[in-house]
């Protein structure tokens, strides 16, 4: 026969039975009376400001620039200018064969035929300009000075543009009478290089800007 369990033992065992959860509501490292106070979160970093980009350079990443010579006389001036010249239309007719209508081959081999009395002068013109200034290293400076002359003309930036302006400037080099190419390619040897300067193409100056051209009749089969 099981016997009543006195009502204050009862209490005792109860208490007794569940430490946990009198541990759980007792806060720790602090007394009861102090408030647990809450660590506060570090501020956030500030967001540096967007920085705006660089403008590019006229002509994109790369910029072409022609040789500069050494102190040149007068007639090794005009030489230059003729020796660019050709330099330009020959780079224009390995890199602007994807237009028929500009005929940079033609132009170029055309020139050949035409001015090459001219050419041959300038070349020696030049000879004698780098025996003057870099005395027995002249015909290795005339080396690299052609190599870095055509290297000027050489761009993707403005290949369009040069292209267009490499057709008319062989066109109008084909006009002028055999002996006075180096008064032409004085003039038009800056035409050439601005073109090296990327700038956005307006169709309707480009068609303005184009030298009339001469139609031939189509004759019927």
């Amino acid at each position: 026969m099981l016997r009543r369990m006195p009502l204050s033992l009862a209490l005792v065992a109860l208490s007794i039975a569940h430490p946990a959860d009198a541990a759980a509501k007792k806060p720790v490292g602090k007394s009861a009376s102090q408030p647990v106070t809450k660590t506060p979160e570090p501020a956030a970093a500030p967001i540096a400001p967007a920085v705006p980009p660089v403008p590019a350079a006229p002509g994109g990443f790369m910029v072409p620039k022609a040789v500069v010579l050494k102190s040149p006389t007068p007639a090794e001036v005009q030489a230059n200018a003729v020796w660019n010249v050709r330099a330009a239309l020959n780079v224009a007719a390995l890199q602007c064969q994807f237009s028929p209508f500009l005929a940079t081959v033609k132009n170029y081999n055309d020139m050949l035929k035409h001015h090459g009395e001219e050419l041959v002068q300038a070349q020696a013109t030049m000879l004698a300009h780098f025996r003057r200034t870099d005395g027995a290293r002249a015909a290795n400076s005339f080396d690299q000075y052609t190599t870095r002359t055509y290297n000027s003309y050489s761009t993707l930036d403005a290949q369009y543009n040069f292209c267009e302006a490499a057709g008319l400037v062989g066109r109008a080099v084909l006009a002028v009478p055999k002996g006075q190419l180096g008064a032409t390619a004085l003039q038009r040897n800056s035409q050439v290089r601005e073109s090296l300067i990327e700038r956005p193409l307006a169709p309707a100056l480009a068609v303005v800007a184009m030298e009339p051209l001469v139609l031939l009749p189509i004759e019927a089969p």
